[in-house]
């Protein structure tokens, strides 16, 4: 181990291989700060941090350090729509407009729920130009939602909606409950299970969390899917990324606006240990410590693929469930060996995902973004190492 590597936590013998493929991102893959966890039918078998909590090295990362997740976020919003769904609450098969009028706007009054988690629905950006700071109001971006025409016709083909999924899902929730979607995540799951994992960040966490460092630019004549994406600025890739024009800008989601907002695509914060806690509860049936988050019925609808091919806005192929990624067609984007493996990744690295042939629930989150655009080499490596313990 590299003495200049600061590593804390704990691993048990059997899954050494985990530790050294985590030191190794320090030593061989650029990482700054991070932390990994698993657990194995429930039980805690790594829960590692280490590193760096500023790009100066001055503050070591902590057992209690807290991320910005990106798009990990999804999947811990998906689980409160399937929660609804074994309530009786959500019907993934009726219209969104039963719960959501406004929505029946532009010819969507039969678009169903089940299209709006498995990215099918069409409405991956919004056309009209919206101003700085709209996507801190949620009523400005669920209404604008509601008047948008699908960009295509809804369930002919998929397109990753990586930030309105999270206010149309999260509106459909915020309707059923009379809740806001990071209200309902942390009385249903996150106190239940006891999770430091937020969507809405209180003030009161600001001095435990590590800011989100942008990713190196791609070396000359490397791929560059982002640039990729905003080579026609009226397109739909680049409206997703580009509208509102501070969407994906480094000084918005280090801000106090960005944590403080409810906006669940993409601005969960939490710990690696809280990812693999409620991802192991999945992948042990939906109940950990006696405290049920969904039923099996859910989370068979959890790994049964729904959207798989070309992807209309990341201009690659992607495969999603109902409000999970699964393992990609292209190898290098695997979630693990098992075919049910499901989670989420997110922007620069961070994953959490779930093993229900395994029991594995699996966490890894980062502060040095890297410029991949599903499975970061990081979590990448600490994957194959999980597995190669389980032998």
């Amino acid at each position: 181990m590299a003495e200049s590597v600061p590593v804390e936590g704990t691993c048990e013998p059997r899954f050494e291989r985990v530790r050294k493929a985590f030191v190794e991102n320090f030593t061989s893959r650029n990482e700054l700060g991070a932390a990994a966890a698993v657990t194995l039918d429930g039980k805690p078998v790594v829960d590692l941090w280490g590193g760096w909590a500023d790009e100066a090295k001055t503050a070591p990362w902590t057992r209690d350090t807290i991320v910005n997740v990106f798009s990990t976020t999804k999947g811990l919003t998906a689980i409160c729509a399937h929660r609804l769904v074994d309530q009786g609450r959500l019907d993934l098969d009726a219209p969104v407009a039963k719960y959501w009028p406004e929505f029946a706007q532009a010819g969507k009054q039969n678009l169903p729920v089940r299209y709006l988690l498995s990215h099918r629905a069409g409405l991956p950006a919004i056309r009209k130009p919206l101003p700085t700071q709209a996507l801190f109001n949620w009523e400005t971006m669920t209404s604008a939602l509601a008047e948008q025409d699908p960009w295509w016709t809804p369930g002919t083909k998929h397109g990753y909606h990586a930030l309105t999924y999270g206010w149309l899902v999260g509106e459909v929730i915020r309707r059923i409950t009379g809740r806001t979607p990071g209200t309902y995540f942390r009385e249903e799951i996150a106190q239940p299970l006891g999770l430091d994992c937020h969507i809405g960040l209180d003030p009161k966490h600001d001095a435990r969390v590590t800011d989100i460092l942008a990713a190196p630019a791609p070396a000359p004549g490397a791929p560059n899917p982002f640039l990729e994406m905003m080579k026609d600025p009226e397109s739909v890739a680049a409206k997703t990324l580009s509208n509102p024009p501070d969407l994906i800008a480094p000084h918005t989601v280090n801000s106090r606006a960005w944590r403080g907002a409810e906006i669940p695509a993409a601005n969960g914060h939490t710990t690696a240990r809280a990812l693999a806690r409620v991802y192991g509860a999945l992948s042990r049936g939906g109940e950990i410590d006696g405290v049920r988050i969904l039923t099996p019925a859910s989370i068979e609808r959890c790994h049964t693929e729904q959207s798989c091919g070309p992807d209309a806005v990341l201009l690659l192929s992607t495969r999603f469930s109902l409000g999970f990624m699964m393992s990609q067609p292209d190898p290098g984007a695997s979630l693990g060996p098992n075919p049910r493996i499901f989670g989420h990744p997110g922007a620069g690295g961070s994953l959490g995902s779930g093993d229900p042939d395994a029991k594995v629930g699996f966490g890894y989150t980062m502060n040095r973004m890297g410029a991949g655009v599903l499975i970061d080499p990081r979590a990448q490596a600490l994957i194959k190492a999980v597995y190669e313990s389980l032998g």
